[in-house]
Parts: C-alpha cells; sequence; structure tokens
C-alpha cells in the first residue's frame, strides 16, 4: 500500500512512525468526536505492530491513518484500553481503526487501506477481519462486504455500536 490513490502526486500511504503520532491523534479528535481515544493507545498499537499501522499523506501533510492488528474475533478490544500484547492464539486480524479527513474520503484511499488489510490479513493466514463500527460507520463498513454479528457490544463504543466480519478472499 505505497500509492495508486486518486492522483498519486497527492496523496500516499506510508508506514506509519512515532513522529506522526501527534497528528494522528488531532485526526482521531476531527473525526471521532467523542470516540476519539488518547494518543498512549496509537502508540502502543504502533509499538507491539507497526505493520499494520500507516499514514495517508498528501502534499502538506497527514490526512487519515489506518492501525490494524491480529486479535480475537469475538472479543474486540475495549475502547481507549491498551493492548498488553498482541495474543499469540488471534484468530482474526482486527481492523481497529480508519480515519480519513473530509478532504481524503472519495479518493480512493479507503479501498486501497483494506486492499492492505485485506492483505496482512492474508499473509498471516486469517479467513477474515474484524471490526467495531462506531457513529454510523456500520453502513460504510456493510457496502464494503462486512457482516454484522449479533452480539452485545461493550458499553464504551456507544451506542449503535457494531461488531462486523468481513471475509478475506484468497
Amino acid at each position: 500500500m505505497t500509492g495508486a490513490v486518486a492522483d498519486e502526486q497527492e496523496y500516499r500511504w506510508r508506514q506509519m512512525s512515532a513522529g506522526d503520532l501527534a497528528t494522528v491523534s488531532s485526526i482521531s479528535d476531527a473525526v471521532h468526536g467523542r470516540f476519539t481515544e488518547p494518543v498512549a493507545i496509537y502508540a502502543e498499537r504502533l509499538a507491539l505492530y507497526p505493520a499494520g499501522c500507516r499514514v495517508l499523506e498528501r502534499t502538506g501533510g497527514v490526512v487519515g491513518y489506518l492501525i490494524s492488528h491480529p486479535w480475537h474475533r469475538e472479543n474486540p478490544p475495549k475502547l481507549g484500553a491498551l493492548l498488553g500484547a498482541i495474543p499469540p492464539d488471534a484468530d482474526s486480524y482486527y481492523l481497529h481503526d480508519l480515519a480519513l479527513l473530509p478532504a481524503a474520503r472519495g479518493t480512493g484511499a479507503g479501498k486501497a487501506a483494506l486492499d492492505f488489510v485485506k492483505a496482512q490479513a492474508r499473509a498471516l493466514g486469517f479467513s477474515d477481519i474484524a471490526l467495531m463500527a462506531v457513529g454510523g460507520a456500520d453502513r460504510y463498513w456493510a457496502a464494503q462486504g462486512f457482516a454484522y454479528v449479533p452480539r452485545d457490544v461493550d458499553p464504551s463504543y456507544g451506542p449503535a455500536a457494531y461488531l462486523m466480519l468481513g471475509a478475506v478472499l484468497i
């Protein structure tokens, strides 16, 4: 996932670094509002699983980010909770967060990020991707082929939060 988003001169996904964390936190605040997480959460995800952390650059700065990692399919982490470690018995690839500032939406960046996540999951031998959809994002994820998992979710995600699963096609 190195480019191929809208105008290749403008948008490019790259590996996240510690120097990006303040910007990632600002984007989270802008995009997620009350569902934003402390910067310590992003720092820990980056430290635990850097291969799943990317930022979307556009001329002039970072306009989005992606955080993903192996996890347990039916037991997503609580919002704002540190993981401690990536479980060695993970059974799914978890898309923790995909956030794009409004200027980056509709550019193909979301599709490129999802393609990256699918490739990561496939390379690790997982058959599905799990995510928590909040704030109405379930409609977007359903349109991307994710299905609702009928179960109660942790209240930290707020009302109208859904656990969703998407297949990783070989």
